[in-house]
């Protein structure tokens, strides 16, 4: 944020010589069918490479260890998935996806055809990536386990909330200020600086640009002014978390909400403009620098994860650490900030994709001994 860039044939982002870690395998690179990575980005620009560079990133250190890497782009169609199993026969699908049929919350459906079909695969269990893209289960299932989370409340796109003349009250057991986000779609989509509303009539109008806008329910949850966190944790049974990286805007304007909108996250001029920054986070108060991935190895097995994720954690005035959500296979791009936390914590882009195939190849898929 703002990414790196690198260019070349087949070459790692960090441009050094790589020799292969492990034994090279045949590995299937899952990408959605428009992102499907070039064998080079020789003479392209940085806004031509940007939608794909996570995909090309991941590809290109791969198939510079030495590993022959086949990149699948997937769209609505699970035979496009099953025909490049069968002719290329992988040791290993390295799953990028984010969606499936155009539904973020279907790319679980795609992990659990890998586990039908016994093909070890990356990132995140199917049970996992259920739980933690319903932001509403996962609090529900945090607040038991008693790992602080922000109060909540849904309101549905469907039934007679979503009626032309049905009022959007504010449940009594929530205080304003609050936000209002999509409850299933990620990315920060719709979510802007008047996702923070103070009144009843700022809370409607934003709930019914939720169902009009992405046709999907809206999440409200107490906002909480403070610094935003991200801690990584990667494994299955034994899990290990990478420093705290945190977010800076060293110029945005006084008093606006320091808060990943979507325009923060996707438009770089925009990031110039406010100062954006991400690094480690600094001077973390009283105990929350042993605290912090704690509550995130917690919360990581309460949600039933595997692979890696994220965790966004919002640090209140009082020192107070609230989890804000659970990413489960995060934005991995070279220069991005799980890489970048990752680097910093000892564990360079290469190590970090090799860990990651490494703990797919040994996750015990549903039925086997």
């Amino acid at each position: 944020m703002p990414p790196r860039y690198r260019d070349g044939f087949r070459t790692r982002p960090s441009g050094d010589p790589l020799g292969p870690r492990t034994p090279p395998l045949r590995i299937l690179l899952l990408v959605h069918e428009d992102l499907v990575p070039p064998e080079t980005i020789e003479g392209l620009s940085d806004a031509q490479v940007a939608p794909f560079k996570t995909e090309f990133d991941v590809f290109a250190t791969l198939g510079n260890a030495g590993h022959d890497v086949l990149p699948v782009g997937v769209g609505s169609d699970l035979a496009v998935l099953k025909r490049a199993v069968e002719e290329f026969q992988p040791d290993v699908a390295f799953n990028l996806l984010e969606e499936f049929g155009g539904m973020g919350v279907f790319d679980a459906h795609v992990v659990s055809y890998l586990e039908m079909i016994r093909l070890p695969y990356t990132g995140c269990n199917p049970r996992g990536l259920m739980l933690a893209r319903n932001k509403a289960i996962a609090k529900m299932i945090v607040r038991y386990h008693r790992i602080p989370a922000p109060k909540f409340h849904v309101f549905p796109l469907s039934g007679r909330l979503s009626g032309p003349r049905a009022r959007i009250r504010k449940p009594k057991r929530l205080d304003y200020p609050l936000i209002v986000k999509s409850l299933t779609e990620e990315g920060s989509a719709g979510i802007a600086q008047a996702s923070i509303v103070h009144d009843d009539e700022k809370l409607e109008e934003r709930v019914r640009f939720i169902h009009r806008q992405l046709t999907t329910d809206a999440l409200v949850e107490t906002f909480i002014p403070g610094r935003e966190l991200y801690v990584g944790v990667i494994g299955n049974d034994r899990l290990s978390t990478l420093p705290p990286w945190e977010v800076f805007f060293d110029k945005l304007r006084d008093g606006a909400p320091k808060i990943a909108t979507s325009k923060v996250k996707w438009d770089e001029r925009y990031q110039k403009k406010i100062g954006l920054t991400t690094g480690p986070a600094k001077a973390l108060p009283g105990t929350l620098a042993a605290d912090l991935p704690k509550l995130a190895k917690r919360t990581y097995r309460a949600l039933q994860l595997s692979g890696y994720c994220r965790m966004d954690f919002r640090i209140a005035a009082d020192g107070k650490a609230y989890l804000l959500e659970a990413n489960p296979n995060p934005q991995i791009m070279f220069g991005e900030d799980f890489a970048e936390s990752a680097e910093h914590g000892g564990l360079g882009y290469e190590k970090l994709l090799e860990k990651i195939i490494n703990l797919g190849r040994k996750y015990r898929l549903v039925g086997q001994a």
